[in-house]
C-alpha cells in the first residue's frame, strides 16, 4: 500500500475517513483527512504547514531535531615518531634528513668523478692486456665440395 500524502505513515486497516486523488500523470495520492486534501487543492506547500513531516524536517522539530542528527567524525591527528630502522641508527637518519641540497650535490659530483676514474683505470688496464696479447691468425677452413644434384629418373606418368 502507498504512503499517505502529507504524512510519513502507512494508512491503517480502518482507513475510512481519507480520500484518494489522482493527478494528470496518474499518480495516486492518499490523504488521511479532508484537511490534507483541501490543502493540496489550495496548492499549499507542505513545508509551510506546521503539522507535516516536511515542515518538521525543515525546521528540525522533535526526532528531526539537532540533537538527533549524527555529527561528522573528526579524524584524530596522528603523531609521527622518529626511531631507528634496521641498518641505520636514529642519529644517522637525522643527519641524513638535515643535510643541505648543496652538500648532496657535492656528494653526487664526487661519486660521479670517482666512477669515471675507476672506469678510465679499467679501460687502461684492458688496453694494456690487449697490447700484450698477440693477434692469433685465424685458420681458414677449406670449403666443402658441393655434390651435384642427381639426375631425375622416371617418366611423366
Amino acid at each position: 500500500m502507498d504512503k499517505l500524502f502529507f504524512f510519513d505513515v502507512l494508512p491503517g486497516p480502518d482507513f475510512k475517513t481519507g480520500k484518494r486523488s489522482s493527478s494528470v500523470h496518474f499518480k495516486v495520492q492518499i490523504f488521511l483527512s479532508a484537511k490534507a486534501f483541501r490543502s493540496t487543492k489550495l496548492k499549499r506547500s507542505p513545508r509551510d504547514i506546521r503539522w507535516t513531516v516536511l515542515y518538521r524536517i525543515k525546521h528540525k522539530k522533535g526526532s528531526y531535531g539537532q540533537e538527533n542528527v549524527q555529527r561528522k567524525k573528526v579524524k584524530k591527528a596522528t603523531h609521527t615518531l622518529n626511531r631507528a630502522v634496521a641498518g641505520m641508527s636514529l642519529e644517522a637518519i637525522l643527519a641524513k634528513r638535515n643535510q643541505t641540497s648543496d652538500f648532496r650535490r657535492q656528494q653526487r659530483e664526487q661519486a660521479a668523478k670517482a666512477a669515471k676514474e675507476a672506469n678510465k683505470a679499467a679501460r687502461a688496464a684492458k688496453a694494456a692486456m690487449n697490447k700484450e696479447k698477440k693477434p692469433v691468425p685465424q685458420k681458414v677452413k677449406p670449403p666443402k665440395p658441393v655434390k651435384a644434384a642427381a639426375p631425375r629418373v622416371g617418366g611423366k606418368r
